[in-house]
């Protein structure tokens, strides 16, 4: 790839900063990552979207495990998962334009050719918008929040809430049902889901499999979620059927294990 594709990718990553050449060549060059882009004849150097992908053993509940230096790489046909961790639309001017769809399922169908022992394909998924939702339900009192639920999560308005373990191990299990009743119950305009990457991967056919607490711990991350991300599950078989499960009913298809956390309470 020309080196000034490549220091597109660097500038246009809008999910996980790449900081420098050296970042970019941890994400492309061992045999267990990916990346692919969408390109237009009359825009030859600039790519419209990319995704990147890495090749796993299971499904990653953490974005350090595959952004972080010093990772062993796995050899590509070990791999069971293929996982989508970032996706980047580059050009401002397209963006109600679903590039991101397309290329999702051509990049799936791609990999199935070149690695027939892959299983499972799922995303690592940011979730920009919980954090301000659950800012406004602390502060709701007819919400869903017991009193000492709000009183837990008042931790969070501190810096350092992460620095005791068994405080955050307490408010990271409030947070995976709160995240659970945020993607489930919160609502936009046409009552579509509230968080906008949830409205892309359930339009697109995905099933809303798993909720990730702790899993990105940067500044970033802290900031939009508390740490919260979520697996989006791509299961070939089911995507036509998710899609118009959503597209006809606005239905938010979620795992058993989504829906019961949910419903839990204590």
């Amino acid at each position: 790839t020309p080196a000034n594709i490549l220091e597109k990718i660097i500038r246009y990553e809008a999910v996980h900063e790449i900081r420098d050449w050296d970042d970019l060549r941890r994400r492309l060059e061992p045999e267990d990552r990916r990346c692919y882009a969408f390109f237009h004849p009359r825009l030859e150097d600039e790519p419209l979207i990319f995704v990147e992908v890495a090749l796993t053993a299971e499904i990653p509940a953490a974005i350090g495990l595959l952004i972080a230096e010093g990772g062993m790489p796995l050899a590509a046909d070990e791999a069971r998962v293929a996982v989508f961790y970032s996706i980047s639309n580059c050009q401002t001017g397209l963006a109600g334009i679903s590039f991101g769809s397309l290329l999702i399922k051509q990049v799936v169908e791609e990999l199935k050719r070149e690695l027939p022992k892959l299983t499972t394909f799922v995303t690592l998924s940011p979730v920009p918008g919980f954090a301000k939702w659950l800012a406004k339900e602390r502060k709701t009192e007819t919400g869903f929040l017991l009193d000492e639920e709000r009183a837990v999560l008042s931790a969070l308005d501190q810096p350092d809430w992460r620095a005791d373990v068994a405080r955050m191990q307490k408010i990271d299990r409030l947070l995976a049902r709160c995240a659970a009743r945020y993607f489930l119950t919160a609502k936009a305009a046409g009552s579509r889901p509230l968080d906008p990457v949830a409205r892309f991967h359930l339009g697109n056919g995905a099933r809303l499999e798993r909720i990730n607490t702790g899993a990105d711990l940067s500044g970033a991350g802290l900031a939009q979620s508390h740490g919260v991300m979520v697996n989006y599950l791509y299961d070939l078989p089911r995507i036509e059927e998710n899609h118009e499960a959503y597209a006809e009913r606005r239905e938010v298809v979620a795992s058993s294990a989504v829906r019961k956390l949910a419903e839990a309470r204590g």
